[in-house]
């Protein structure tokens, strides 16, 4: 007979602690004071090297949240090109940009980590896949605005169980008006004068 406690493995609290960290953070890095942060998605495509014999392609949607430091999620899926196996990569990602706290473009280092789900070529999806592995990652990239509200990116990553890969993503950015839009340093610099 079975009980009816749950045994939590490894991964499983590793999902909840990051989660809980998603979370957390946010609130507790929000100052009243600042402007408020971006909230940006971008769907991409993406070459990796998941076999020494074979380059894998595909594409995946990135959401996050953050100028300057940004957390977020996402989703990739591969398809090898060799016909042997299919990856999904569920990520959650911790970028920061050299420019400084209130950046939301410029180059940028991001680390992930997730799981990655094996799939043969002619199987069915199935969550949970019945090869999968902790996935983690580097990568470096540089964001181009084009305009106010769109962006494209270009990036190298490198990491474990791919070797390398790149990708390119183009996406769109929001964010509250800025303290500059909303004449906050106007203020200031009046006050200065008198």
């Amino acid at each position: 007979m079975k009980s009816g406690k749950m045994k939590l493995t490894a991964p499983c609290s590793f999902l909840i602690f990051i989660f809980s960290f998603l979370i957390v953070l946010p609130l507790c890095a929000q100052d009243q004071e600042k402007q408020l942060e971006d909230l940006w998605f971008s769907p991409g495509a993406e070459l990796a090297l998941y076999s020494p014999v074979s380059l894998s392609y595909g594409g995946g949607l990135t959401i996050a949240y953050g100028s300057g430091t940004s957390i977020g999620v996402k989703a990739s899926w591969f398809f090898d090109s060799g016909g042997l196996v299919n990856v999904l990569e569920l990520n959650i990602l911790l970028r920061l940009y050299f420019d400084g706290t209130s950046a939301h473009s410029g180059p940028f280092i991001q680390f992930t980590g997730g799981p990655a789900m094996y799939y043969n070529y002619d199987e069915n999806i199935l969550l949970p896949a019945r090869i999968g592995m902790i996935s983690g990652g580097l990568a470096f990239g540089w964001r181009f605005l084009l305009g106010k509200y769109f962006y494209i990116e270009p990036s190298i990553r490198a990491g474990y169980p791919y070797l390398v890969g790149a990708g390119l993503s183009a996406g769109v950015h929001f964010w509250g008006v800025r303290n500059e839009e909303a004449g906050v340093g106007n203020e200031e610099a009046g006050m200065n004068n008198e």
